[in-house]
């Protein structure tokens, strides 16, 4: 019984996830492609994922308080808890790249964007492969999205430096960098947040800790 339910739990999980990697996905076509019908849309799977989320997280508590599961039973359940409230996370920072890009659109362009959709592009290429890693249990995936992180950062740093240069040059500029500098922000956290779940997969699936570079917990 406890099989079935960790089953359905984890149809359950990646069907949410499958809705926040189109949020985002179609927040970002939005902004580059200046079409508000494509934010409105984006902005519609936030009640959908909250939903979810509340779902979610009730039936992990239901299951570890009827069935009581141990070792790698117990560390699935717990994370897809964490995983869901990650999730949930990631929703709420895409609506503020919607919020954002429907500040953009209705304005000219600051600049040609170039960085900014490269890093969209790397971050939901880290959203697929964390996810993968967990349904797969792919350690290797799992520590190869760890380790994309950097990647991410850098493209936030240096998104964040020419904007500055933007914003001395003329004060005209500053509220739309500002909203350009926030939408870069939140695919961060985004990143962030997939190397939460990247990390909690090898946890799963090795019992094995490498959050703070920690290598050598193991967990029976």
């Amino acid at each position: 019984m406890l099989k079935s339910r960790l089953i359905e739990l984890r149809e359950k999980i990646l069907h949410e996830s499958s809705l926040v990697e189109k949020m985002i996905e179609i927040s970002i076509q939005g902004l580059l492609e200046k079409n508000k019908n494509k934010l409105e849309e984006a902005l519609e799977f936030e009640e959908i994922i909250n939903s979810l989320e509340v779902e979610i997280e009730e039936k992990c508590i239901s299951m570890i308080a009827l069935y009581q599961p141990e070792a790698r039973d117990l560390r699935t359940i717990l994370m897809i808890f964490k995983m869901n409230s990650d999730l949930e996370r990631m929703g709420d920072m895409a609506v503020n790249i919607i919020t954002s890009s429907q500040f953009l659109i209705n304005r000219p362009s600051l600049k040609q964007l170039i960085d900014l959709p490269n890093m969209a592009r790397e971050t939901i290429k880290m959203l697929k492969n964390a996810l993968n890693s967990f349904t797969e249990e792919d350690v290797d995936l799992a520590r190869e999205v760890c380790r994309f992180d950097d990647v991410i950062d850098g493209y936030k740093d240096q998104i964040v430096r020419e904007l500055i240069t933007y914003m001395i040059a003329d004060p005209v500029n500053i509220e739309r960098s500002i909203h350009l500098i926030r939408i870069t922000q939140n695919l961060e956290r985004i990143a962030d947040l997939c190397t939460n779940i990247a990390e909690d997969t090898v946890f799963i699936v090795q019992g094995k800790v490498i959050k703070h570079n920690i290598e050598n917990q193991e967990i029976k």
